[in-house]
């Protein structure tokens, strides 16, 4: 989940639980995380910013020293549905930095990718309504979770295209500004990748996601604060 990437990053009815969602209002925020990002201590943040009209750009920058991840999508809010737009995704290693960028035309129906890239990973592939991205898939958690809706998403992502389910594990209580609070725990696997988030209601956005790769941690964010 936003993280695909985290994200590695974040059918018929997966489109419908979407695209029947109630509309949510949105509202610029900034969310501070406390972060472990291959292996070390990192910060993280999560940012929504108005794009213009019905338009809004989220934004993922998790950095320490040895690596920085920055991932950020702009969509438009549609009559309470979120379509991505366009998106960035851009990781830079000590000696390695891979920038790639994705474009969702849906008057042409087609996402395509560029950047670093492999020419079968390139597109076009064809939307359909409530398509999501990886970024955009945490803002859906944090809407869909509190309103029981069910957790089914067609994700549009590296030149792919995955159907995806998260299901209800229980309920967990978290530290959010200094104050507990009670949250639910989603999850997913995908192969070897497991992803899950910690859902608080009135959060935009999920108040704990990690993603696991063959049993081991490879990325956890923690919510500190929202404002």
């Amino acid at each position: 989940m936003a993280i695909k990437t985290f994200a590695s990053r974040i059918a018929v009815a997966a489109v419908m639980a979407v695209a029947c969602a109630p509309a949510l209002a949105i509202k610029p925020f900034t969310a501070d995380y406390q972060a472990s990002f291959m292996g070390m201590a990192a910060n993280g943040q999560m940012t929504l910013t108005a794009a213009g009209a019905n338009r809004w750009k989220y934004t993922l920058n998790i950095k320490n020293t040895l690596a920085q991840l920055t991932q950020s999508t702009t969509f438009e809010d549609r009559d309470g549905q979120w379509r991505p737009l366009s998106g960035t995704d851009s990781t830079h290693l000590l000696i390695k930095k891979v920038n790639k960028n994705a474009t969702y035309d849906w008057a042409k129906g087609e996402a395509r990718w560029s950047g670093d890239v492999k020419p079968d990973r390139a597109g076009p592939l064809k939307l359909q309504p409530g398509d999501l991205d990886a970024m955009l898939l945490n803002l859906a958690l944090a809407r869909d979770v509190p309103a029981g809706k069910a957790l089914n998403y067609r994700l549009v992502e590296d030149g792919r295209v995955k159907q995806l389910t998260y299901h209800v594990a229980g309920k967990e209580a978290i530290t959010v500004d200094g104050k507990q609070q009670q949250a639910t725990k989603v999850s997913r696997t995908d192969g070897n990748k497991e992803t899950i988030a910690w859902v608080v209601d009135g959060l935009p956005v999920p108040a704990r996601i990690l993603q696991r790769k063959n049993g081991k941690d490879e990325i956890d964010l923690r919510i500190k604060s929202v404002r």
